[in-house]
């Protein structure tokens, strides 16, 4: 509920402070008084854009704060908590805006700086703003429906719909890129086909070509190998004339006899005794060499084969012959993935029409709660509006499933609501039917019987009263004030008969120095509503007569 409205140099008020009570409350004044001032600035902190404007003159801001309490309202606190702009404890919100004169804007919620999204999200849950033009939604379609669904408040039916939707969408949408792509699927499923066959049959092992490449370095250098090796033997160990381990053995023999004269030729001798076992080793290592060393073309001409054949396909695959391996294990996955891609195709088709089905049973059902629905709003609305001067008014709320109709994810429904206001006239939709004040009136006559199912603490109606009066107004009072039991309401209005049925009573006042104009709302006494009633009925000569008539009049409205 709005608790507190600070305005400061906005339009033309300087400094204003308004507190609100709970129930219904009228705000009343003269014509240009600006009555709407206080719903222009609300609409701000409800996210509106603003324009540098909205500045009073001279001023360098304006500034708006207004207080609600939020003690009953889960869903408001709820959202403040997953904002993280509430404390602990608390259940206030406070949200102000601040226009500078160049235009630009800042805005807060419990002093924490928000954006304009924001502050819409957090109004949708605090206000609900009725203008002149508001029942003018009356005649869309999509608002038609959605005051059926709020009046059903059937909201697990509308999740359903809405779940299956998507659901369906999305198993079509996948469906349809398969479908798209089902050609070049195919003709990528036809190489890859070819191209792992091919590699299958060759069948490399992880890591053979480098094997292969090392077994055919040395299969095809065996010969020269082999020479070379047995030659390195014959120097280090069996030339008769010389070889390298005799000479070395001589040596060390000869240096051992002079050790006792130096022995500078100690670590000489252990160096050459090292050498000797190191060229003996290498010897054996040598012969040992040889002897396993084979010379086998047979399997030369094997290895080249395999070893041609792996450079090969990597050339055909632009790949590195190393990468082959990795190459045929990627190109395997691939095509695995295209023939599941052929089963999910075939699969999905089954689920589209599984999907579609779930769908339409949702639709059917909501359907159902819908029709039901719609038939006791239009008694109830044909009640309320037979009560406010249209004896003769008959309602219907059509409800017709079109399974042929475009899918949405608000079902398969035309809801259309019809009226007639004369005797003997048929039923037709609204806009071929209804004045600008008879749509009012029945728009009122919806906002009350939806009450209890309003989402928002306050609601604000400027002027919805227009083009009404007489007994008529008494009853639409009457409907506001009925309202206001359940929620706050405010009212801005020109009828005495309307502000008479308000709880409450604000009086806005404008006045001028000549240089500046500025404004005032006060709050009204009884007395002080009682006059103000009187100018409403009798305008700026308020007679005796007037008074008395105000008097009655608000009377009359207490004892309701």
């Amino acid at each position: 509920m709005l608790v507190t409205l600070s305005i400061k140099n906005f339009a033309v008020v300087k400094q204003l402070a308004v507190n609100f009570e709970a129930g219904m409350t009228a705000i009343t004044g003269e014509t240009g008084a600006g009555k709407s001032i206080a719903i222009d600035a609300l609409s701000l902190c409800l996210g509106e854009r603003a324009d540098a404007g909205a500045v009073r003159k001279e001023a360098s801001k304006a500034e708006i704060i207004a207080h609600f309490n939020l003690s009953n309202q889960p869903t408001a606190l709820k959202w403040l908590e997953e904002q993280e702009l509430l404390e602990e404890g608390e259940n206030s919100g406070f949200i102000r805006r601040v226009i500078s004169r160049e235009g630009r804007s800042k805005a807060f919620i419990n002093g924490c700086p928000v954006s304009l999204q924001q502050l819409k999200q957090f109004g949708q849950h605090l206000i609900a703003i009725h203008g002149q033009n508001t029942h003018l939604q009356l005649l869309k379609e999509d608002y038609q429906r959605n005051l059926v669904d709020q009046y059903a408040n059937h909201s697990d039916l509308i999740e359903e719909v809405a779940k299956t939707y998507r659901n369906w969408k999305q198993k079509q949408g996948a469906l349809k890129q398969l479908q798209e792509q089902a050609q070049m699927r195919a003709d990528r499923h036809q190489l890859l086909n070819y191209q792992v066959q091919e590699l299958d049959e060759f069948a490399l092992e992880e890591g053979e070509f480098l094997e292969l490449e090392t077994e055919h370095r040395r299969l095809s250098n065996g010969q020269t190998l082999l020479e070379q090796a047995q030659t390195s033997f014959y120097n280090l160990y069996e030339n008769d004339e010389g070889n390298a381990l005799s000479i070395i053995q001589n040596g060390l023999e000869r240096l051992s006899d002079l050790e006792a004269h130096d022995s500078a030729l100690t670590p000489i001798i252990a160096l050459l005794n090292d050498a000797s076992i190191q060229v003996e080793e290498a010897a054996r290592e040598l012969r040992s060499y040889c002897d396993e060393l084979e010379i086998d073309p047979l399997r030369l001409q094997q290895v080249e084969n395999r070893y041609s054949k792996a450079m090969e396909l990597a050339r055909k695959h632009n790949v590195k012959p190393e990468s082959l391996y990795e190459h045929h294990v990627s190109l395997s996955a691939e095509f695995a993935t295209l023939s599941d891609d052929e089963d999910r195709l075939v699969s999905l088709v089954d689920e589209v029409a599984q999907e579609k089905a779930h769908y339409l049973s949702a639709c059917e059902a909501l359907s159902v709660s819908r029709a039901e629905n719609a038939e006791k709003l239009a008694k109830a609305i044909q009640t309320q509006i037979r009560q406010m001067n249209m004896p003769h008014a008959e309602m219907a709320i059509e409800v017709n499933y079109q399974a042929d109709k475009t899918p949405s994810a608000h079902g398969l429904n035309d809801i259309v609501f019809k009226v007639s206001t004369n005797p003997g006239q048929s039923l037709d939709k609204l806009e071929k039917v209804v004045s600008g004040g008879e749509l009012s009136r029945i728009g009122l006559a919806i906002q009350v019987l939806t009450s209890d199912k309003q989402a928002t603490p306050t609601m604000i109606f400027d002027e919805v009263d227009a083009g009404i009066s007489g007994p008529t107004a008494a009853i639409v009072g009457a409907l506001l004030r009925r309202l206001g039991s359940v929620s706050q309401v405010m009212c801005v209005t020109h009828l005495p008969q309307v502000a008479a049925q308000a709880h409450n009573q604000l009086f806005v006042t404008k006045f001028s120095d000549g240089n500046t104009t500025e404004t005032q709302m006060l709050p009204l006494t009884r007395q002080d509503r009682i006059d103000e009633l009187a100018r409403l009925l009798a305008g700026d000569k308020v007679t005796e007569s007037a008074l008395a008539n105000a008097k009655e009049l608000l009377q009359s409205a207490e004892s309701n």
